[in-house]
């Protein structure tokens, strides 16, 4: 076991933490993936909203593409001589100007194309929401592009990868936006927009769009979803895109290449029962689980 190598694992988990975190507010703020659909349907129910509906795409394709312009002009730069961590912040400035303008567009676009209706375009809801869509977008491409960059300088003379660096963020960036997906989005989705509706219940057919939009102080926006995720949807994706991050390297690093196969074959079939065991519990304490 090399204790060099295994620091560096550890920082890329730390690290992926935060980006994984940043993520998922940052797509909870913008009505983007799962929730996006039901941002989407909701002035067709009769609900006129003040959210941002930006998604052009899922999360993982969103992603993969901030990360990969990134992750691109952090490669020439590092190539040309600048300072790795400034070119990755570089990068992660022409990545987050790009996320800023699909953001306008996507928004506008979507308004408009509901117009039909009599869905408000509201600018100051743009405006208020531009800030921490980015700032949020930013910090997950630093973070992607910086666990790429650890994966691809030699340690003790090895790389932990062979891929090139814009690869390896576009390929972090589909992973990420993948988990912030699948992981986030319950805490928003089932939770935030579905609030008048009992736990464990799903999003039937039946409810499609008939979101809550009203908040304790006047009309829920987008500000208010990302505060109600940052209690629980973005620590948890962070949590787990962190762990996916540390375990992808570290029972290899540790057992060596056949063991840590081994040692990771294991560790899933333990993560399957205990994911079993702590739904059927929360379904059971805290909500209908009606079988029929």
């Amino acid at each position: 076991m090399d204790p060099v190598t295994l620091g560096v694992v550890a920082l890329m988990g730390a690290v992926a933490t935060i980006g994984g975190a940043a993520e998922d507010l940052e797509s909870d703020i913008g009505s983007q993936s799962n929730p996006n659909s039901q941002v989407q349907l909701a002035p067709q129910m009769g609900h006129l909203h003040r959210m941002i509906n930006k998604a052009a795409s899922g999360e993982p394709v969103a992603y993969g593409t901030w990360c990969g312009i990134a992750g691109a002009v952090a490669f020439i730069l590092i190539t040309f001589g600048l300072m790795p961590i400034v070119s990755i912040a570089i990068g992660a400035c022409v990545a987050a100007l790009v996320h800023g303008i699909y953001t306008v567009t996507a928004h506008f676009g979507r308004i408009v194309g509901q117009s039909q209706f009599e869905q408000p375009l509201f600018m100051d809801v743009v405006t208020e929401s531009l800030g921490p869509i980015v700032g949020h977008g930013f910090i997950t491409t630093f973070c992607i592009v910086g666990i790429s960059y650890l994966m691809v300088i030699p340690i003790n003379g090895t790389a932990l990868h062979v891929f090139p660096l814009p690869l390896l963020a576009m390929l972090w960036g589909i992973a990420l936006g993948a988990i912030g997906s699948s992981t986030g989005d319950v805490h928003y989705g089932a939770e935030s927009e579905y609030q008048k509706f009992p736990f464990g219940g799903g999003t039937p057919v039946a409810i499609q769009g008939d979101i809550v939009t009203k908040a304790p102080l006047g009309a829920k926006n987008s500000i208010d979803v990302g505060n109600f995720c940052a209690k629980f949807g973005g620590p948890i994706t962070g949590f787990c895109f962190g762990l996916v991050v540390f375990f992808s390297f570290w029972n290899t690093v540790v057992f060596g290449v056949y063991g840590g196969i081994i040692s990771g074959i294991i560790l899933i079939i333990i993560l399957i029962i205990l994911n079993d065991r702590v739904e059927v519990f929360a379904r059971n304490t805290y909500g209908p689980y009606e079988e029929d």
